[in-house]
């Protein structure tokens, strides 16, 4: 069936419905102002290369891009031939992969790893002027928003963290409403790690506003867990006023940065690395052209594409060594 698909118009492979998603903030992201989809896209790329990209192409938003499931999808090639495709993708201006270091709520920094890919053929300067501007964009915390792209729920593990946004009419009172505050979540949690602070759901909600006022001067989740929790008497006989307490009397100072930003001053950027798509060694996009770096690049010049040698020249190179050794022979 899959010997099939192989013809000169090569038609996009069926897309398995159960293609598996990335996990949130990774996969693959569609460039902008692509042309729309025709029947002699990618006509000029090899036969491969051309099937290759008409399945990538039809994939979603936030759909895996490694080597290993691509090469479960399309049986007709290994992960060496799939890896080899993307490579020749990228030389050709389809695709870049990059490293994405995003900041979530509670300031903590990850590194995500995303495939940016264009229906459109661009050249490099092109990739490198639209990741200069994602790279000084502000940092839209793109990671807790994207199992919205997902369309299985299970899949990301914490449906309950979508609800606000995929359910409008829910009350906010309700607790997916509170699972995107940390400074709620971390006074919720006080009682779990010490009994003497066991706080209720109304207690959580009346110190929400002094705990959140701490985590805006810059402090993290576990200083202001620790401040709260270093020290206690061996009896508290009110939780709320204890920590009430606490929280005004050890209000952190604001740092000068945050105390008088300037005007215009933009907010958190991403840092964006484009990574080689053939070894994976990350650099900034000027230095890697077509998407690889100088080792990767090459090997993939046409100097070094050089077919094999011609079967009638090797059976001439081997006659010729043997005719040597057999003069070495006699002498």
């Amino acid at each position: 069936m899959a010997t099939q698909q192989i013809s000169s118009t090569l038609p996009a492979p069926a897309l398995s419905a159960a293609y598996p998603m990335a996990n949130p903030g990774y996969g693959k992201r569609s460039a902008p102002q692509q042309l729309p989809r025709t029947r002699d896209d990618f006509s000029l790329l090899p036969t491969r290369e051309r099937y290759v990209a008409g399945f990538v192409d039809h994939l979603p938003e936030g759909a895996s891009m490694s080597v290993k499931q691509l090469a479960k999808q399309l049986p007709l090639y290994g992960q060496q031939a799939i890896s080899t495709a993307l490579k020749a993708l990228s030389v050709a201006g389809h695709l870049r992969r990059v490293r994405c270091s995003v900041t979530n709520a509670s300031d903590e920094t990850r590194w995500v790893f995303r495939t940016f890919w264009s229906r459109t053929a661009r050249d490099s300067e092109w990739w490198n002027a639209y990741l200069a501007a994602e790279n000084n964009s502000p940092d839209e915390a793109p990671a807790p928003e994207e199992p919205r792209t997902e369309p299985a729920p299970e899949a990301t593990g914490v449906p309950q963290q979508r609800t606000p946004d995929q359910a409008p009419d829910a009350e906010p009172s309700q607790p997916p409403a509170v699972e995107a505050r940390p400074a709620y979540l971390a006074l919720a949690r006080l009682g779990r790690n010490d009994h003497r602070l066991a706080l209720s759901a109304d207690d959580c909600t009346a110190l929400e506003a002094l705990a959140t006022e701490w985590l805006d001067r810059g402090v993290s989740v576990d200083y202001l867990t620790s401040a709260l929790t270093a020290g206690l008497p061996s009896q508290v006989d009110s939780p709320l006023g204890f920590l009430r307490r606490r929280l005004t009397d050890k209000m952190p100072p604001r740092l000068p940065t945050a105390e008088n930003p300037s005007p215009g001053t933009p907010a958190p950027t991403r840092r964006i690395l484009m990574e080689c798509t053939d070894c994976g060694r990350p650099g900034q996009p000027e230095a890697l052209p077509d998407g690889l770096c100088r080792p990767c690049r090459t090997t993939h010049s046409p100097e070094s594409d050089k077919g094999p040698i011609p079967p009638a020249e090797a059976a001439d190179v081997r006659a010729r060594m043997t005719d040597l050794r057999d003069l070495l022979k006699t002498v």
